[in-house]
């Protein structure tokens, strides 16, 4: 079974959509979305193509990865639609074609698994900067309505508090470890695309996710929430490598979703907006015993390899303030145990029908 064709998935969109009437807005317009096929813009891209079937008025998609074989596999049920189109794009050797145009940028490619970040620090630093500048340029060239980057709360840094970041809540960041790569990257960016604004005046938000989790999430994604869900959907033993008092801003990624659609038509240029929902900011161990009810497994200690040390998230509390974010009007409307629970449940029918 497909993920677009699991019925509490179509249930969960549909849901979401309820929750952001902006979205009418965006008929008659093309929307491009980088980085397609990752966790959190394989699921705008959903969103978007079912708000598409329930309107008459289209909205155009354009997504772009870095192998459009793989773009076309994962979105093969919208191939024939009239108003989707893939194409090709390498954060890291940004190219448009010439004949390109779209009305809004979603940009969210680049590297975001652990063991990315730490294997390809180069890609990962450059990615987030030259991929974002290409169109930016772009964005200035052709009048582009707007752009909406996506950063992440790593550009927080250290902080000895223990309340949520707010967004001038700036920490320490080790400049001469090749793991701040992707905090420095984000952080070099968001810069990049203010200062655009400022001096050529493109129109720009940002937004920062906490640690997004759901189905979309690709079974080679080693981030500990997508490890854990596809553990406990196979009723494997959740293996916890620290001791699990890291405290995460969780978000389901059709809550992330609704986040970014919501900043990217009612956001301020030039601004950036935390996604957290207050209902799902847990510890890391408090993730993992959600995941051992809903999967009916164990939780184990190990450990920690220092292969898997060098990919740790180094924030011992990255819990976000989304104030900006919900005075726009948005809330999630999937806390952690609902969240988890339907993760769980449609990998689970997922990976049931692949082995049949």
């Amino acid at each position: 079974m497909k993920l677009y064709n699991n019925e509490q998935w179509v249930a969960d969109i549909d849901e979401v959509i309820s929750v952001v009437p902006e979205l009418n807005e965006l008929m008659g317009c093309k929307v491009m979305i980088t980085g397609s096929t990752g966790l959190i813009c394989s699921a705008v891209v959903d969103v978007l193509a079912r708000w598409n079937a329930t309107h008459v008025e289209k909205i155009g998609i354009i997504a772009t990865g870095r192998n459009e074989t793989g773009v076309s596999s994962r979105f093969s049920y919208l191939i024939n639609e009239p108003w989707f189109e893939v194409m090709a794009y390498d954060a890291v050797f940004p190219v448009l074609p010439k004949d390109f145009s779209c009305n809004y940028i979603i940009h969210g490619g680049g590297n975001a698994s652990p063991n990315k970040i730490v294997s390809e620090p180069v890609e990962t630093m450059m990615g987030n900067f030259l991929g974002t500048q290409c169109l930016l340029e772009y964005a200035r060239e052709y009048s582009l309505k707007r752009l909406l980057y996506i950063s992440s709360s790593e550009v927080y840094g250290h902080s000895e508090g223990g309340k949520p970041f707010k967004i001038y809540d700036y920490g320490y960041v080790d400049l001469l470890q090749p793991r701040s790569s992707y905090a420095l990257g984000k952080r070099a960016a968001e810069t990049l695309c203010v200062s655009y604004g400022a001096e050529w005046g493109v129109d720009s938000v940002i937004v920062r996710p906490g640690h997004i989790y759901g189905p979309t999430a690709r079974e080679s994604d080693n981030r500990v929430s997508s490890v854990w869900a596809y553990a406990a959907a196979r009723g494997e033993d959740i293996v916890m490598k620290s001791n699990g008092a890291q405290i995460r801003s969780y978000c389901y990624v059709l809550d992330c979703v609704t986040a970014i659609l919501k900043v990217l038509l009612r956001g301020k240029s030039m601004n950036a907006y935390n996604i957290s929902n207050p209902d799902a900011v847990i510890s890391i161990k408090q993730l993992a015993e959600l995941l051992t009810q809903v999967g009916d497994c164990s939780l184990r200690i190990e450990l920690p390899s220092e292969t898997d040390k060098k990919g740790f998230n180094p924030m011992l509390n990255s819990s976000l303030d989304a104030s900006e974010l919900m005075a726009l009007g948005w809330r999630g409307r999937f806390d952690a145990p609902k969240g988890i629970s339907h993760t769980v449940d449609i990998l689970r029918s997922i990976l049931s029908t692949r082995n049949v």
